[in-house]
């Protein structure tokens, strides 16, 4: 239980070696929580697919590309999904449909499939589901990636939030519709 009494919304992003892609996604996707006021209602994190970098902190341009607009994912450590993470966590967020798959084939019941999304799902016409690798790209990519990341995490955030945020008092007061602009 939080200080509010209430559990939080546990969400892992995933990609594939945990350095680039998912830190970018638990960072910005964070930051709307913040931004909302809601950091203590979500719970984020995120985790790779490969045991490569288990540990190591997220690629340099991942983190010089955060920076540029206004995040700091200097302290994210390199982690595997595990089994675990089914449990603990009430939805499990791929970069790209090859993550998709290897996740729904790690799943053991249809409960853990069913909390398995794409993040680029939650964004109405976007161009495509996956989150490209910049991996093995120059830092041009990593900046291209963020911003689709921002807008998928954005989409994810407006479908969550209803859900997340407290009950509005009963005095009449209107709901006010928020827009979210990154840092």
């Amino acid at each position: 239980m939080t200080a509010s009494g209430v559990e939080p919304f546990h969400v892992v992003f995933v990609c594939t070696g945990n350095i680039c892609r998912s830190p970018m996604a638990d960072v910005v996707f964070r930051w709307f929580a913040d931004a909302a006021g809601l950091g203590d209602r979500v719970s984020s994190t995120s985790a790779g697919t490969g045991d490569w970098h288990v540990g190591e902190r997220a690629d340099q341009r991942t983190i010089d590309a955060l920076d540029r607009r206004g995040y700091d994912g200097t302290r994210h450590r390199a982690r595997q999904f595990t089994h675990a993470d089914f449990a603990h966590n009430d939805l499990v967020v791929a970069l790209d449909r090859s993550h998709e798959r290897i996740l729904r084939g790690w799943a053991r019941t249809q409960a853990d499939a069913d909390k398995i999304a794409l993040l680029m799902a939650f964004e109405q016409g976007a161009r495509t589901l996956d989150v490209p690798d910049p991996y093995y790209a120059g830092q041009g990519m990593f900046d291209e990636v963020l911003v689709m990341i921002e807008s998928g995490s954005r989409a994810l955030f407006r479908q969550l939030e209803p859900a997340i945020r407290p009950a509005l008092p009963r005095d009449g007061s209107p709901d006010r519709e928020r827009e979210f602009d990154a840092p």
